[in-house]
């Protein structure tokens, strides 16, 4: 089983906090965030990752569902 990692480029403000929680699965590339690789193993820093992002840019998929960020 794999995730799928997005980074929503129109909303990202590139704070880097994801890149900070997670570096082996997000960058920092000049404004933006981005995913290293969409297909990654199940990681629950990535969720983490997700919650804290200021704009919600980040999304996680496990197949069709929307697992991240978590809702409340």
């Amino acid at each position: 089983m794999t995730w799928n990692v997005r980074v929503d480029q129109g909303l990202c403000q590139g704070s880097g906090m994801c890149a900070g929680t997670v570096p082996e699965v997000f960058a920092l590339d000049g404004e933006h965030a981005r995913a290293r690789s969409e297909g990654i193993e199940p990681d629950e820093r990535v969720l983490d990752a997700a919650d804290i992002c200021p704009a919600l840019a980040i999304t996680v998929h496990d197949g069709n569902t929307v697992i991240g960020p978590r809702r409340d």
